[in-house]
């Protein structure tokens, strides 16, 4: 087989692809019109989404994240699905000197055990829950001031503005994934996951 990579050069480091195992540990949903979640059982996943959940929808309105497009552009919605993880929201939670965050504060959808450094999946990254749905991992899911402001509210914090500055710069790479569903199905809470880690290399054009 040819070598695309020389040795003598070598351009491009590649890092296996890996399995993990994790589990399902809490899940939470949003009615319409609002962004914090509530505590669920189980999750029933269409194509577009959590059904009924604030987030799903086959598109969605760019914002802030999507610079590149003049804001309320409809675009693809790869962001069906919230995942974080609780070791990662309780970093954040000390870096902000609270108690806790929890997860619903910030309208996650899914809180995963088992995965160290969650945030750091890679796009492209499996999820395949026991009873058959599968999500795919688009992107790290990069912390805000709408999810600052609500954990202010939500901790009591004497200043909501400057809790809402603070979580920004807190949860940086630690806030969790957003994901979208490449399988539909019904999950529920415990359920066990394997997480299939692709084939990663950084790209020096």
């Amino acid at each position: 087989m040819l070598d695309l990579f020389p040795e003598a050069e070598k351009p491009v480091e590649i890092i296996p692809a890996k399995k993990l195992s994790a589990r399902a540990a809490a899940l939470y949903a949003a009615p319409p019109g609002h962004f914090q979640t509530r505590p669920v059982k189980e999750l029933r996943l269409g194509f577009d989404g959590i059904w009924g959940d604030f987030h799903a929808g086959a598109t969605r309105r760019s914002g802030g994240r999507e610079p590149w497009y003049p804001r309320g552009t409809e675009m693809r919605n790869e962001r069906q699905v919230s995942i974080v993880a609780g070791d990662e929201l309780a970093i954040v939670a000390e870096r902000m000197g609270l108690a806790e965050i929890r997860p619903e504060w910030i309208g996650a959808n899914l809180v995963i055990e088992g995965v160290p450094h969650l945030s750091m999946l890679p796009a492209g990254t499996l999820l395949f829950f026991k009873d058959g749905v599968t999500l795919k991992v688009d992107a790290q899911n990069g912390p805000c001031r709408i999810a600052g402001r609500s954990i202010a509210q939500n901790s009591g914090m004497a200043d909501i503005e400057a809790g809402a500055l603070l979580f920004p710069k807190a949860a940086k790479r630690l806030r969790g994934v957003v994901a979208w569903v490449e399988k539909p199905g019904t999950i529920k809470a415990g359920e066990e996951i394997s997480a299939r880690v692709p084939e990663q290399w950084i790209y020096r054009a």
